[in-house]
């Protein structure tokens, strides 16, 4: 089964090729990303109206830094955080707040279509209102307020990796990498390959992987 992994980002998709082989290839599609208070929503609804777009099975993802006692802030707004406050004034309020735990999380949505038998990952249904999005797929126009309010299920794939916050190191990675650190070292100074070998994209791809192997 072929498989489209809807980025930008070149770099994903050679990471999720070193769990799915060749059954990988890049979409790059402008889904909309909808506002939440957690990731899974946000994966969800872009994983449904990517696959009404491309009407073949998609995945997206959607990750975040947790902070423990910010009750889990920047989380889904990690991204238009860094771009307003910056990582280091974000790595500052953590450290004068006392707070050094925290985590990566990673959410890995599935879509094609299709019902899924019982497993330990949840599904996504979103809101139940009547929309064949299956069909619409198949050729007839669907409108955003259809993709968000349709009931195609959406499976989902949990990675995380624990970590503290740090003064800002490295000259690696990006984002807030440099006030990560994972077993000794920031995510700014792992080589490309450390940093895969831990990574909470990488754990949420091994999970889903190991499932689509059997879809």
């Amino acid at each position: 089964m072929s498989l489209r992994y809807v980025t930008t980002n070149e770099g994903k998709v050679r990471e999720a090729l070193e769990y799915l082989d060749d059954d990988v290839t890049q979409l790059d599609y402008d889904y909309t990303e909808v506002q939440a208070e957690d990731l899974e929503t946000v994966a969800a609804h872009g994983a449904r109206e990517a696959f009404v777009h491309a009407g073949e099975p998609v995945i997206v993802d959607d990750a975040g830094l947790f902070i423990d006692d910010l009750d889990g802030f920047p989380g889904p707004y990690s991204s238009y955080v860094e771009d307003t406050l910056g990582v280091e004034r974000v790595g500052r309020l953590a450290r004068e707040e006392g707070t050094l735990d925290a985590q990566f999380r990673c959410v890995i949505a599935y879509c094609d279509g299709e019902e899924f038998a019982a497993t330990p990952e949840p599904v996504d249904r979103g809101e139940r209102r009547g929309q064949d999005l299956a069909a619409d797929a198949r050729g007839s126009a669907t409108t955003d307020a259809q993709v968000a309010g349709g009931d195609v299920p959406v499976k989902l794939f949990t990675g995380a990796v624990p970590g503290t916050i740090v003064e800002p190191r490295g000259d690696g990675g990006f984002g807030y990498d440099p006030i990560f650190e994972h077993g000794g070292k920031t995510l700014a100074e792992m080589s490309a390959e450390e940093k895969n070998a831990i990574s909470h994209r990488g754990r949420a791809l091994a999970k889903f992987a190991e499932w689509f192997a059997e879809r």
